[in-house]
């Protein structure tokens, strides 16, 4: 059986004009809209040109198909995502453990405030998940991350920097998904952000012993690994 074509995701072209500029922030601002209220299931091309007021052609000029507006939304988030993570890792004025307390209250709260978004965005994945495209973007989050782990644990085997990296990406992203699924109050979101905080600077402290090892991890978590 020949393998599974995975379906285009890029965008036809990129807006060159003000004009095209602003069509594509119409289509991916109706794009979040429709996202919000219908779900993933009921998400169209026809259904966001219909709130963008433009034809289904205007929007096809761009994106070939819905799984590529999904994506685009996606990646966005993502982008945005890796930014903050790099625009609080990289202070290296800062100590690294108060950076990676920043790094955890900014996630949940970003996780908090677009969890509806999030969440429909997470039921559409499959749709492109496995696209090199997506996987490409993802990657450049955990490089992020890795390159703080190099920093924070320089004498660490690279096996050891590379478990505790996977761990801590795969908790934030697990559990930040979880604890965003119902509303949460400021001070719950404090508490529960240190609480976490606490939890991986323990864990990093123990592994900057000279007998750190790896049986001395814990294991990871069967979940999604990339930062959302």
């Amino acid at each position: 059986m020949p393998p599974r074509q995975t379906a285009r995701i890029t965008s036809r072209k990129q807006p060159q004009q003000a004009r095209s500029t602003e069509l594509v922030a119409a289509i991916l601002e109706a794009a979040i809209q429709v996202l919000a209220k219908e779900g993933a299931t009921r998400f169209t091309t026809a259904r966001v040109a219909e709130k963008a007021g433009v034809s289904v052609g205007s929007v096809y000029q761009y994106f070939p198909n819905k799984a590529a507006i999904l994506f685009r939304l996606q990646s966005d988030e993502w982008q945005q995502t890796t930014q903050m993570l790099r625009g609080i890792l990289e202070q290296s004025d800062t100590p690294a453990l108060e950076r990676l307390r920043a790094l955890v209250h900014a996630f949940i709260q970003s996780e908090c405030a677009e969890a509806q978004m999030r969440g429909a965005l997470n039921d559409a994945a499959p749709l492109y998940r496995d696209a090199p495209e997506a996987i490409e973007v993802r990657a450049a989050g955990e490089q992020a991350f890795q390159d703080f782990m190099l920093e924070l644990l320089p004498d660490a085997t690279a096996p050891m920097r590379k478990l505790a990296c996977d761990l801590m990406l795969s908790t934030l992203s697990c559990v930040g998904k979880e604890f965003s699924t119902r509303p949460r109050t400021q001070e719950d979101i404090t508490m529960y952000a240190d609480t976490m905080a606490d939890m991986f600077a323990a864990y990093l402290t123990t592994l900057r012993q000279p007998d750190a090892s790896l049986c001395s991890a814990l294991p990871l978590l069967d979940c999604d690994m990339s930062v959302k």
